[in-house]
């Protein structure tokens, strides 16, 4: 054991050390506009049948729209995207796709260009999850490129490729 273990460290801290991908998971308004937002809590479920899973806070201003929606998409960012990844972080949610780059997938939802792979998802199911709604998607469609990764790490954006 490492002799710098911290005993009384949060899970907000673990979970920082813990290296996870970046995505925007997005869909379109009954208004026809796309909306959108940062998560990094994603990973595949299952699968037979296609499931992955993304987590989206209860306080997110996206949060009822996503999950009411029937169908969304996941843009797996690459090493590039970061201020993207900032800028779908931040408040306030409108305007978010102003200026941004994307195309209407199969599913109608949008996917953002540039990025390293993007899977279209109808939606399977949703649970509560404490303080998040567990969104679980089937994939319905997927499509991937040979970019590298955008990487969260303690705290910094970083390319998987360095």
């Amino acid at each position: 054991m490492d002799e710098q273990t911290d005993q009384n460290a949060s899970l907000r801290e673990v979970m920082t050390t813990y290296p996870t991908g970046v995505t925007i998971v997005a869909a379109v308004g009954g208004d026809g506009e796309p909306f959108g937002l940062t998560v990094n809590s994603f990973t595949s479920l299952s699968l037979e049948p296609p499931l992955v899973l993304v987590c989206i806070g209860h306080a997110a201003t996206s949060h009822d729209r996503l999950v009411a929606s029937s169908a969304f998409s996941i843009s797996l960012l690459s090493g590039g995207q970061a201020a993207l990844a900032g800028r779908f972080a931040a408040d306030p949610s409108e305007g978010r796709f102003e200026g941004v780059s994307w195309e209407p997938g199969t599913l109608g939802v949008p996917l953002i260009d540039g990025s390293m792979a993007w899977l279209e998802c109808s939606r399977y199911d949703v649970i509560n999850g404490g303080d998040h709604s567990i969104l679980i998607g089937r994939v319905e469609h997927a499509r991937r490129t040979q970019r590298d990764a955008l990487v969260y790490h303690k705290g910094r954006l970083s390319s998987s490729g360095t």
